[in-house]
This record gives C-alpha cells, structure tokens and sequence, in this order.
C-alpha cells in the first residue's frame, strides 16, 4: 500500500507507520512458528489420494492436478497474445502516469498520463485489455497491449486493486477505503455485487485451485478473509497471529495446497491451509516483505522485501528458502512480474522512483531504469498462460 489522502485515516495507526518506516518486527511473536515445513497438515500424497471436487462452474479445466501454473511455461504464449509487443507497465501513483518500457532495451519508450493515484496495472481476464487502477480517480484506464491505444476511462470508486473470477464472469474490485469487494461485469465494469466487509484494507487475493473460494489480505487490520465465489459472500474471518501485522500479496502454491501471504510487519511469509482456514505459520524472509512471484518452471517463488532492498527466494518442493539476493546501493522491490522467458523478474522501486530487472538464474541486477515518482504494481506483459485471475499478472 503508498500513502494518500483516501489512505489518511487508515495510516495514522502505529503498527502501519512503523510498517512505512520500516521499524523492525514488533513484539507479540514468541508463539508464531516459523518453521516451514509444518505450514501444510496434509502432505503431497494425501491431497493428490483426495477426491477432487468440481470446480467453479464455467471455469477452464486445471491442466494439471500437481501444478496449476503449468500453462505459465517459457513460450506458452496465447495465440490472443502471441504478437503483442513485449513491454513493462509502470504505473506512477504520485505522477499518475504509467512508464512503458521496452526489456530489449531497459528503456522507458512511452509515458502514458492517466487518472490520479494509480496503483496496479492488471491484465483481463481475456487477455486483450490492461485495466490501470486509478485509486484516487475513481476510475479504471483500459489500455489495448496490441496497439498501445488507451481507451476512455470507465468510473469505478475506489479500484485499489483488481482481480477476476477464474470464471472470467466478474471482475472483484478490492475497494479498500470502501470496506467493500466489488463484483462487477469482467468486461463493462458494471455492478454485480457490492460485498460490504469489516476488515480495513482489502487488499490482496489469490484463488484456490478449484475456484471455488479466494483468500483476501486485510493490511490494515492485519486480517485474511475467505470468499465464497459463486456465493459472493464472505465465509469466514481470521486475525493473523501478530501484534500490527500487515499481509500483503498472496499467491497459491503449485500443488493447490498452501496460500502463501507476504506481511510487511511480520517480515516474511505465511503459510495457510486455505480449505480449512485454520491458523497459519509464518516462514521469516526479510524486511517488509510484499510480493509474491513463481517461476516459470513452478519451482520457485521470488519474495520481494521492500524493507531491506532484497529479494528471497522460496523451494516450494522443500518447502523452504534456498537463497537471497541484494540490490546493489539498495532499494525499495515491490511488486511486479516475471518476463514471459522466464529470465527475468521485473520490480517497482516504490521509494525511489525506479524499475529493476533481475536475472532469475543469478539474482544479478541487470538493469536499474528511472521511472516516474511512487512505481507501484508494474505489469509485464504478455505473459504465458490462458487466462488472468488479475492483480500484477496472475496467469493459469
């Protein structure tokens, strides 16, 4: 989350401007387990042995059992993307604008004024359309990633962030200062659903496997909420097992079993059973953790800690972390994407007006390019995959 006037209540509590200063991990965590591998209470073998329960209706089949972003392999471009321009999306929440850059040249190759504060750029659930989440403007900017036209702004209060049902039914608007999760036509934006919750934040989502349900982060008052999605109803409410913490992304493992939820103020991960939505473990990773990335081949997932200029790297078959790497004279990671080859993770510098690119098989800063003031949720795009559940690029 970044500072604004919408934010202004919600960010004179304690607990989140010591997660914006980047004060260290509170008290209030001697019970807090960061052992990884007992955040899962079933293994591999019990949950591939259970019976699979349909998915949500309408929703594509999962191509495989074992791993949900199997279609998110190197070259498994859609054939609706397959000839877009390779580009990177920027938006600037304090310029309200949105960089393009071009990754053959680590250069900024257009900036693109649109509405006030925005936060995500999020591709359609189709595929054809990014939408910039104009938080402070009230309104959604659609941009056509063939031909880099940018289409009239559509009015939506409130658009933190933005996912879709895996359906491709309805688009889920976190409206954050709004206490609300919008459900609204994937395609003319229209209301469907206004779900009213009373969490403060709504944040981040991931869904399960089956579609059936979705996980949110509350960061403001450090709570995760579970959704029914066909129900459109929220079906239960947890606190996170810490004094002031602060989830953020969330992103599901590839064998569907475990949500993981970065916390800015818990300084790691946590690992949640999302069906039985019992109490979750923390896996510590590093100074304001945030974003939550996996590579192309399912085996890894890159972890962004904004605090500390780092990025953790996360064994989903260990189920622990196998390295770290630092940027080099600092920095703020945030959110962002992995290249469509699998090469690169691509990350906003929040604080310090920035993009970095990483080589993801060395960790080794590639480029470091200036962008407007405030890069947030930068999108790379096109992407593998055959459909988008939303946020950054979230592709199965």
């Amino acid at each position: 989350m970044f500072p604004s006037t919408r934010h202004t209540a919600a960010l004179l509590g304690g607990a989140l401007l010591a997660a914006l200063t980047g004060c260290g991990t509170p008290a209030g965590q001697k019970n807090v387990q960061a052992v990884a591998s007992e955040a899962a209470p079933t293994t591999a073998e019990e949950r591939v042995a259970a019976p699979a329960r349909p998915g949500l209706t309408g929703m594509p089949p999962v191509l495989d059992a074992k791993d949900i972003y199997s279609a998110d392999r190197p070259g498994k471009l859609s054939p609706v993307v397959k000839d877009f321009p390779s580009r990177v999306y920027v938006p600037n929440t304090n310029s309200n604008t949105v960089s393009v850059i071009d990754p053959a040249t680590y250069k900024v190759v257009r900036t693109i004024a649109v509405g006030r504060q925005p936060q995500h750029v999020v591709p359609s659930w189709d595929l054809k359309t990014l939408w910039v989440n104009n938080d402070l403007g009230d309104s959604l900017t659609p941009i056509d990633p063939a031909t880099g036209k940018v289409g009239r702004a559509v009015p939506v209060s409130d658009p933190y962030n933005l996912y879709f049902t895996p359906d491709g039914k309805y688009a889920v608007v976190m409206a954050s200062m709004d206490r609300q999760l919008v459900f609204r036509d994937a395609h003319t934006m229209k209301t469907a659903k206004t779900v009213p919750v009373d969490c403060a934040g709504v944040n981040h989502t991931d869904f399960s496997a089956d579609g059936r349900y979705f996980i949110v982060s509350c960061e403001f008052s450090g709570e995760l909420l579970k959704v029914d999605t066909a129900k459109m109803e929220v079906v239960a409410k947890q606190k996170l097992p810490l004094h002031g913490a602060m989830p953020q992304d969330v992103k599901l493992s590839p064998d569907g079993g475990t949500f993981y939820i970065a916390d800015m103020i818990a300084n790691g991960v946590w690992a949640l059973d999302g069906e039985k939505f019992t109490t979750p473990k923390l896996l510590p990773t590093g100074k304001g953790a945030h974003g939550l990335y996996v590579s192309r081949d399912s085996e890894e997932m890159y972890i962004s800690n904004r605090g500390e200029g780092t990025i953790s790297v996360f064994d989903f078959a260990g189920r622990r972390l196998v390295k770290k790497w630092t940027l080099p004279n600092g920095g703020s990671p945030d959110m962002g994407g992995v290249s469509a080859d699998g090469k690169v993770l691509w990350l906003s510098g929040r604080y310090n007006s920035e993009v970095y690119a990483i080589d993801t098989a060395s960790g080794r800063q590639l480029a470091r390019i200036p962008v407007g003031s405030g890069p947030h949720g930068l999108a790379v795009y096109p992407q593998p995959g055959r459909y988008s559940l939303g946020h950054t690029g979230v592709f199965r």
